[in-house]
């Protein structure tokens, strides 16, 4: 409260003084300090005008960087997505690529194998050539012995219960077709034993 008293008082000397001087000055002082005044007030003015200006540039800069700054943080986020789905991307290829590493290990164990078993084929299918060109011609002498005989000639791609084929007589070809498991086989063999001619 005190200091508030002090200010009015030296705003109230002040004012005092301003006085004299108003009273004390001449026309021509008073014209100055009117001038000097206006210079005075002009010149806040343009300082007024061109701090308003600075404020503005300065308040745009600041909204432009401001915007930079989003926009930066949203290209980041968006990097940061694309990082992350292709961190992903990778996790997967890697276990595909371990997954068909494994694949391919199981496919040359199975190619080994193969090899193994055709080799194996090989050497059976020469053991079974050694042995057909031994027992074939007997087995066909056999059949041309039996087909002489009973004039039959046997289908041979059939199921195994099934007997077909065809009786050539001297007049008429015969189809025959017999179900096995159907019939005994004595009643078989004397329906096959009757396509048998008795005259010699």
């Amino acid at each position: 409260m005190a200091q508030a008293g002090n200010e009015f008082q030296d705003l109230a000397k002040t004012a005092e003084v301003l006085m004299d001087f108003i009273n004390s000055s001449k026309q021509e002082n008073l014209k100055q300090v009117k001038d000097e005044h206006q210079a005075l007030f002009d010149h806040h003015m343009e300082t007024k005008k061109t701090v308003t200006q600075i404020l503005k540039v300065v308040a745009q800069t600041e909204e432009s960087a401001g915007q930079r700054l989003l926009d930066m943080e949203e290209e980041m986020k968006r990097r940061e997505k694309e990082l992350e789905i292709l961190e992903e991307q990778l996790r997967q290829g890697t276990a595909k690529s371990q997954m068909t590493d494994s694949e391919l290990q199981f496919l040359q164990r199975e190619l080994e194998s193969l090899r193994n078993t055709e080799h194996e084929l090989e050497t059976l299918q020469s053991e079974v050539d050694e042995d057909t060109t031994e027992v074939i011609p007997s087995a066909v002498y056999v059949a041309q012995v039996y087909y002489l005989i009973t004039r039959i000639k046997w289908e041979y791609d059939t199921q195994p219960n099934i007997l077909k084929g065809v009786h050539y007589g001297a007049d008429l070809a015969t189809p025959i077709n017999i179900d096995t498991s159907m019939r005994s086989r004595n009643d078989v063999s004397d329906q096959l034993w009757g396509f048998v001619s008795t005259e010699w």
